[in-house]
């Protein structure tokens, strides 16, 4: 049988067909049903750094005045056009964040949420996913109602569950369930965007059968409002962030249970930066300014937020997802009732266009000096491993132009600067580097390029352990030009800054043993993954793989500090992250291997999300200092939305729950 490598490298290659095996034992031949009915448009055919880069401006808020000494900001979801692709191709269909009361503010990637520390930030994230008649806007991509999802269609009863079909369903195309989550942040239950707890927009035209919420909004409205004295209404839910944590790069993002890769591939993120208190370091010591709400026209940036995600598109600009497993690995059926491999859902997806801050291959402008880029991989499942080079298509492994200093991840700085030629960043990582042009003559382009796989990626290096992306399309990401100075840069070169000081965690009150575990169909074995799971270890080192509704194993009491030993047994790298806490890597040990392995240099401060290798076990360290219900999950969207994702309680479970048993439901704790 083809595998399933080989069909995701077809696809990426830019092809309008996925691959089949041939029965023969000769090369596989073209599967001739296009992956979806319009045309593919061929990355090689979208022009390169035709535009110039954007760079996100701040959010406004929706009173500019604290009240009670906090900052208040009404955020949108919206459907809307916007030139993704250059200029002379058509525009492309996105949904992305916004402030209503200014409609210029929508874009995707969104405006950035500047947040300063000790300051709390109330946002109404409101549902507008509907049309200007007021009914429903369908997804933009193909809903498979199989999974274990939101399921608006199975009422109070049958909500976060599977739909139940007697044949294979066609996409899901009803009202759009959507619920931010802020990562990074330590915020209360409540506020953290649980993925049951979305909520549909406030529409003319859902049936009267569809649950409008989830099973947790109702309990977490009470809770809002008894807490912070606020009122959600349809359609709505209001979220506090208290801004306790270390200065950081934080990002926020769909978490709806079974759509977020659908909801954040169609445009659903944006940067949220917090800024001040003791951990961070006094203005003009990094490179800056960045964006500031009142910037004139034109103002030069030298602190910029880059998102980098992975985008495909067919000719009429739209957006392209597969609407079928065969996209993956071939398999075009038997689906419902003959099988369990569901019959839209991708194991995983790799878009084969790079998008840089919601534009496909842009420049950026640069002069002789220092810029500081807060970096997030904000892609499904590509990893991404990123160097500054003279030669965009030059042979891969590529020598360094520039280095990277990398100052801090997803918690904060680091202990120190670290100089490293490329970047290896995950999904959902993030990296704040400085690069340093000081010494590149004007008139010089650089390329920002990707020596990461077009595959998942398991570990090693470009070149020797797995192929680098294509060259020509997703292995480069955008171009610099280096133009004359017009101001003097009077930051402190990297290599002498001093970052502010990190707390280490205390010692552990216990460990977890963890797993991360794939589990093949039951009727057909050989079709690939049917769905990913976490779960235990048990006192013989094997894994005991969950599913979401299974019972709670992850209750950390109020105020402990636990170390949770990832074992990996899959053959792919995960990027784990962990709702609600900021954890230290303690270190990695290869399976049925003495020696451990300390953390790299760039992951020795606090993170929220941590590479979990095959075959290795990865020790994170954590204190759990917030008591409600929080999930941990695997960051590749697609096995997130399909099982790889459990709940952890922090603090006495009530019922077997913090709260009450949903209405219509059994308790499934």
């Amino acid at each position: 049988m083809v595998t399933r490598r080989r069909v995701i490298q077809a696809v990426v290659a830019g092809g309008a067909f996925a691959l089949i095996p041939d029965l023969g034992g000769s090369a596989p031949s073209p599967l001739q049903v296009p992956l979806i009915g319009r045309t593919v448009l061929d990355p090689k055919h979208i022009g390169k750094y035709k535009r110039q880069l954007v760079i996100p401006p701040v959010m406004p808020q929706s009173d500019p005045t604290a009240k009670e000494g906090v900052h208040h900001y009404t955020i949108a979801v919206r459907q809307f056009r916007q030139q993704v692709l250059p200029p002379g191709l058509p525009a492309t269909t996105v949904w992305g964040y916004g402030s209503p009361h200014h409609p210029g503010t929508f874009h995707y990637p969104a405006f950035t949420i500047e947040a300063r520390s000790g300051t709390p930030v109330r946002v109404r994230w409101e549902n507008q996913l509907r049309d200007p008649a007021g009914r429903c806007l369908p997804h933009l991509l193909p809903v498979d109602p199989t999974l274990h999802w939101a399921n608006p269609p199975g009422g109070t009863g049958r909500r976060d569950g599977h739909g139940m079909f007697d044949s294979t369903p066609a996409p899901y195309r009803g009202p759009v369930p959507i619920v931010t989550h802020l990562h990074g942040g330590r915020n209360t239950e409540e506020s953290d965007g649980y993925p049951e707890a979305w909520y549909l927009p406030d529409a003319v035209d859902i049936p009267a059968r569809y649950a409008h919420v989830g099973t947790f909004y109702d309990d977490f409205r009470h809770k809002a409002e008894t807490a912070y004295g606020v009122v959600w209404t349809a359609g709505d839910a209001i979220f506090q962030y208290a801004n306790e944590e270390r200065a950081a790069t934080f990002w926020f993002h769909d978490h709806a249970l079974g759509v977020t890769r659908l909801n954040v591939y169609a445009g659903l993120a944006g940067f949220y930066l917090l800024r001040g208190g003791p951990a961070d370091l006094p203005e003009g010591v990094l490179p800056g300014p960045a964006p500031r709400l009142g910037d004139p026209p034109g103002r030069k940036y030298h602190e910029i937020p880059l998102v980098i995600q992975d985008r495909s598109f067919h000719t009429d600009g739209s957006l392209l997802y597969p609407a079928s497993r065969a996209a993956f690995d071939g398999f075009n059926g038997p689906y419902v009732p003959e099988s369990d491999v569901p019959p839209i859902w991708n194991p995983e997806y790799f878009g084969n266009a790079m998008v840089s801050n919601g534009a496909t291959w842009p420049v950026l402008d640069v002069e002789p000096r220092r810029y500081r880029f807060r970096t997030l991989n904000g892609c499904n499942a590509r990893y991404l491993i990123l160097k500054v080079v003279t030669d965009p298509v030059a042979s891969r492994p590529v020598k360094p132009a520039l280095v990277f200093w990398q100052l801090g991840s997803e918690g904060g700085f680091l202990p120190s600067p670290v100089e490293r030629e490329q970047l290896l960043i995950a999904p959902a990582e993030r990296a704040d580097v400085i690069i340093d042009f000081t010494s590149v003559p004007v008139g010089t382009a650089l390329y920002l390029i990707n020596e990461g796989p077009d595959t998942a990626f398991k570990g090693g290096r470009a070149g020797v352990d797995f192929a680098s992306a294509d060259p020509a399309t997703t292995g480069q990401v955008l171009r610099f030009d280096v133009r004359p100075l017009t101001s003097p840069d009077t930051s402190v070169p990297p290599e002498h800054l001093t970052l502010p000081s990190l707390e280490p965690l205390g010692p552990a009150d216990r460990t977890r043993r963890l797993s991360l575990n794939e589990q093949s169909s039951a009727v057909l074995p050989h079709s690939g993954p049917r769905q990913l799971l976490l779960g235990t270890v048990d006192d013989r080192g094997k894994p005991l793989p969950m599913r979401w509704n299974d019972s709670t194993t992850e209750n950390p009491a109020l105020g402990a500090t636990e170390v949770w030993e990832i074992h990996n047994f899959t053959a792919d790298a995960h990027p784990i992250h962990v709702h609600e806490v900021q954890f230290q890597i303690v270190d990695r040990q290869k399976s049925g291997r003495a020696a451990v392995s300390p953390p790299e240099a760039w992951e020795r401060g606090y993170k929220d999300t941590a590479i979990a290798y095959p075959g290795t076990v990865t020790r994170l360290k954590a204190t759990f200092d917030r008591p409600g219900r929080f999930v941990w999950h695997c960051h590749m969207l697609e096995h997130e939305d399909n099982e790889m994702m459990r709940p952890y309680v922090v603090g006495p479970l009530r019922n077997g729950r913090p709260g009450h048993p949903p209405a219509g439901g059994k308790d499934r704790v």
